[in-house]
């Protein structure tokens, strides 16, 4: 469900000899070997406090630099692009999604993207995994009262939850991840169903044990958990909206590590007041770093910090892709992870 690809194609942004070492400016911290090889290889501006640029810091850091670190908590859009500076020839994302640049500004200006693919993908699916198993189980709920001093023992009808063997998991956008969590999700004995624009070779449908739903009506109204994996664009917007979260069952646990922006968050929090669902587990939310105490409150929830990707391995192995992009695009070569607007 990508409007994006990531490709060594001929692209209108061109690669660019640069003589010296280029200048690089991080928007984050980013892990202390990485940034101790950054500092060998290029003339680095760290952010050394790791507080999130502002606007106006975002601005005059791309009207200084030849190359551009940001994450994705970054909103570089067409207006920022227009206004930045001569020299800025690549924006070497740190993350998979590209969704918070503009890709069309960026191909305008002839300043190429990169991202980081594939390093993520089974840290974010066993979170996911660790969402799907907690939210029907409870175990955050229970850990709760734990903590709180309320727990009164052992007793057989107390915090009781919903075992997943044999329930059926919507995955919703059948990328990298969404296909790990599959794989995930058969160890498990779940029944895998998706929906994705493009549908997998029958080979991968058979290896996964995924049955593929061209009707996401009809796959968020059989599933019994649903899981999104699909990036944030004028298409996906609320795609999980008041409609849809009507059409689910009433038991239904919907697990989000995707963007916050699939779902209607207002929508979300009347179904789960109303327990007209049975539960959630969030990873991402509609105003990060902001998240809606209504949220906060409901005990049918399980709420993480964004912790998709965080693992020491993941980010030493995308900082490790920063500085391969980064290498090749000042060697007047193409990277081998750069952003195609456009491609699927």
């Amino acid at each position: 469900m990508s409007n994006t690809h990531t490709a060594a194609a001929a692209d209108r942004s061109e690669p660019r000899r640069v003589e010296g070492q280029p200048r690089v400016i991080l928007t984050r911290r980013l892990l202390p070997a990485t940034e101790t090889r950054m500092g060998e290889l290029f003339k680095v501006r760290f952010n050394t406090d790791d507080r999130p640029f502002s606007r106006d810091e975002l601005a005059a850091a791309m009207q200084e630099a030849d190359v551009l670190v940001p994450t994705v908590t970054d909103r570089i859009d067409a207006d920022l692009i227009a206004a930045a500076g001569d020299k800025l020839g690549l924006i070497a994302s740190f993350g998979a999604g590209t969704d918070h640049i503009d890709l069309h500004a960026c191909r305008l200006r002839k300043i190429m993207v990169t991202n980081t693919p594939g390093v993520f993908t089974n840290d974010t699916a066993d979170m996911t995994m660790a969402l799907i198993l907690s939210v029907p189980r409870r175990f955050v709920d229970g850990g709760r009262i734990l903590r709180s001093g309320e727990w009164q023992g052992w007793a057989p009808s107390t915090l009781l939850g919903h075992r997943i063997g044999g329930k059926t998991l919507g995955i919703v956008g059948m990328g990298r991840i969404g296909q790990a969590v599959a794989h995930r999700a058969r160890a498990f004995g779940m029944s895998v169903v998706y929906h994705n624009r493009h549908r997998l070779p029958e080979a991968a449908e058979q290896m996964l044990g995924a049955r593929h739903e061209p009707d996401l009506d009809r796959l968020v109204a059989e599933a019994d958990v649903i899981t999104l994996h699909c990036p944030a664009s004028p298409e996906t917007h609320h795609l999980i909206d008041a409609r849809r979260l009507g059409l689910m069952k009433p038991d239904v646990y919907l697990v989000n590590t995707a963007r916050g922006d699939l779902i209607d968050e207002d929508a979300l929090i009347d179904a789960l007041e109303r327990e007209r669902i049975g539960g959630a587990g969030l990873d991402v939310y509609a105003h990060e770093p902001a998240v809606d105490p209504r949220l906060l409150a409901l005990s049918n929830v399980s709420l993480l910090p964004h912790l998709g990707s965080a693992t020491f391995e993941g980010r030493e192995a995308a900082g490790e892709k920063i500085i391969a992009n980064i290498r090749f695009w000042a060697d007047g070569h193409r990277p081998p992870d750069q952003v195609i607007e456009g491609w699927s």
